[in-house]
């Protein structure tokens, strides 16, 4: 899954295809390059965000998303809001990405399960703003399968497909360094919901937990432009482990490490 952020202000490319004829272009650039799904997201969820009205939301992905559905890209919409979903959807977009699991907007499950669409989603405690004050867990693991399951068995409910659901454990929302490493380490326990399995999306490119690891000896995280083969290097890592798919930044190297990933699982699975 590659990325296009319609954002001024997104925390690792923010304003670099901040304009529809630039964002276009960056979305087929992305499928040129491997990814088999463009995420297109016009609301920065980075920490401290603020959010913006709605009618600037549509504003920014609105002829994003049009243009490259009509040029056959597969499109996810990353949004919180079920206005802007339904735009999307009504577009062509395949996908809901909800970062918020259905908690921002009441009415995004009843919309997903009523356009008969894929939907991911994501463990979310609170709006970027004021997220890592709920950054508290005695069990991360166990606490983010419960509460995942909550918004699967919620998204069930309104009339989702299960077979349709994609979860997110929400690395760096609401959790801090210690927090994602564990998620992603367990996988396939993550992946198991109610005794029921699902297609895991891993999105931890570029983020802020891979520059305080790559910090420099006077505790200086890397800077964003310096994540990029640690990126790779969990794209490897969760592909291997199972995930589903695996949201990036730049996709060439990533395509390359999904295909490494998947040529090793083949043969550990091979007697």
């Amino acid at each position: 899954m590659g990325v296009v952020n319609v954002t001024p202000d997104s925390f690792s490319d923010g304003g670099q295809w901040y304009g529809a004829e630039a964002a276009i272009g960056h979305g087929l650039e992305l499928v040129d390059q491997g990814a088999d799904i463009v995420d297109v997201g016009g609301e920065s969820t980075r920490p401290g965000a603020q959010r913006i009205e709605a009618e600037e939301e549509l504003r920014r992905v609105g002829p994003v998303v049009t243009e490259l559905v009509k040029a056959g890209v597969p499109v996810s919409i990353d949004t919180m809001r079920a206005r802007v979903a339904s735009f999307a959807l009504d577009a062509g977009a395949r996908l809901v990405n909800d970062v918020s699991g259905g908690l921002a907007d009441p009415d995004m499950p009843r919309l997903v399960a009523a356009a008969g669409a894929s939907y991911v989603v994501m463990h979310w405690r609170g709006h970027s703003h004021d997220m890592y004050a709920r950054a508290t867990y005695a069990d991360v693991v166990g606490e983010v399968r419960e509460e995942l399951t909550r918004r699967v068995d919620a998204a069930v409910a309104a009339g989702v497909d299960p077979g349709r659901i994609v979860i997110d454990p929400g690395l760096g929302f609401g959790k801090r360094p210690e927090h994602n490493w564990p998620l992603l380490a367990r996988l396939p326990e993550v992946a198991t919901l109610g005794g029921r399995t699902f297609p895991v999306l891993v999105a931890a490119s570029r983020k802020g937990f891979l520059g305080g690891l790559l910090a420099g000896p006077d505790g200086t995280p890397r800077p964003i432009g310096g994540r990029e083969e640690a990126t790779v290097a969990i794209t490897a890592l969760a592909a291997a482990g199972g995930a589903w798919c695996v949201r990036v930044h730049q996709v060439p190297a990533s395509s390359d490490a999904v295909r490494v990933a998947a040529a090793w699982r083949a043969a550990a699975a091979r007697p």
